[in-house]
């Protein structure tokens, strides 16, 4: 594991690289002004990135849903880094400290953010969601309240995936998920994957899993999944009951973003159950048989993102008993920001998480 967990402060420079998309498959290296942090935000010298499925998406397509890349944009969001400055109102941070970002930024005065579901927030500026520039590049600016410390001895790849993890915790609380339960995962993508490893940390008793790549399949049984059914072989669905004495899953989250896996995890859950909806299909719009739904009173539950979890979640990682470097598949520079988003969007039967390192780094 390469984590520059030593990296020390150092001198800002006037400029930075950073990695932009231009249009569909075409990203370019250029220099731009490194930002200066205004009075409430953190400069953060960034040391990992995590390639996330949306990057791909705005790589791949230019677009998801209403959001359009329509001016060169810098993808990334999962990342963590160091301080490398602060503005003249930040008292939590000082140059140096590790830290870890939660890259979409409130307004905290809306009704959905007072309310502690600041995820709704209608003026969210989120990294690397367009127009807002996101991580693929040698610093950011962030402002301090969606900056948190690093524990001891996480790497920053681990602290970076607080992010994808934040929304496998969030799913398991929109679901209602009690210690004890069964749960079901219809997708073992990365966030799938470690919605395995959060419903494990959050009492799960036995979690089940499905998915039609192998390796992934295979990651999933090492985080703590108990049963891995092969989607393109055989029925989830019947599967998980069988394993369940006919019964079902007491929750079941699907990350997928396919009709089909969500179809199955309505059919893999338990009268009086909950399925937690993470995956967003291409066409936007899927089946859902309404009779078993409502014969059975299963409640289905929107998972946007994600709130309140960033504590908890670096707490969690910090438990090296959570294996997630058996996911950190592919490490890239900067500079070949392309040739990751590349990898990410055609290797899926042989990567799991690909990685970006701004600053420098040789990965796991």
């Amino acid at each position: 594991m390469a984590s520059a967990n030593e990296a020390q402060p150092a001198a800002v420079p006037d400029e930075m690289d950073a990695a932009v998309l231009l249009r569909p498959f075409e990203v370019r290296l250029e220099r731009r002004p490194t930002p200066r942090p205004q009075a409430d935000e953190v400069l953060i010298k960034v040391m990992a990135v995590g390639v996330c499925g949306s990057d791909v998406h705005y790589y791949e397509h230019g677009k998801i849903g209403r959001y359009i890349v329509d001016r060169p944009l810098v993808l990334g969001h999962e990342c963590a880094g160091v301080v490398a400055a602060v503005g003249a109102d930040v008292k939590r941070f000082a140059p140096g400290d590790r830290v870890a970002v939660e890259p979409g930024v409130t307004c905290g005065r809306c009704s959905a953010c007072k309310s502690g579901r600041y995820n709704l927030c209608p003026d969210v500026r989120f990294l690397a969601t367009p127009p807002v520039d996101g991580a693929f590049a040698q610093y950011i600016a962030i402002r301090e309240d969606f900056v948190f410390p690093i524990p001891e001895g996480v790497s920053f790849e681990r602290a970076a995936m607080n992010e994808p993890f934040s929304v496998g915790l969030h799913a398991v609380r929109r679901a209602g998920m009690k210690t004890g339960d069964t749960v079901a995962i219809m997708g073992m993508g990365p966030v799938g994957l470690l919605a395995v490893v959060a419903a494990k940390a959050c009492g799960a008793a036995r979690v089940f899993v499905s998915d039609v790549e192998p390796l992934r399949l295979d990651a999933a049984l090492k985080l703590g999944a108990e049963l891995a059914v092969h989607a393109g072989t055989e029925d989830a669905a019947e599967a998980i009951r069988r394993a369940t004495g006919g019964e079902g899953a007491d929750v079941s989250i699907e990350t997928a973003g396919n009709p089909r896996a969500l179809r199955s995890a309505l059919l893999a859950t338990r009268r009086g159950g909950a399925v937690a909806v993470v995956g967003l299909p291409p066409e936007g719009r899927a089946e859902l048989d309404v009779s078993y739904l409502v014969d059975n009173e299963i409640d289905v539950r929107g998972v946007f993102r994600y709130a309140n979890t960033y504590p908890l979640g670096l707490s969690l990682l910090a438990d090296p008993a959570r294996k997630i470097e058996a996911l950190f598949t592919d490490v890239f520079p900067l500079e070949e920001t392309a040739a990751a988003l590349e990898r990410a969007r055609t290797n899926k039967s042989g990567s799991l998480k690909v990685f970006v390192y701004p600053n420098g780094g040789t990965g796991s």
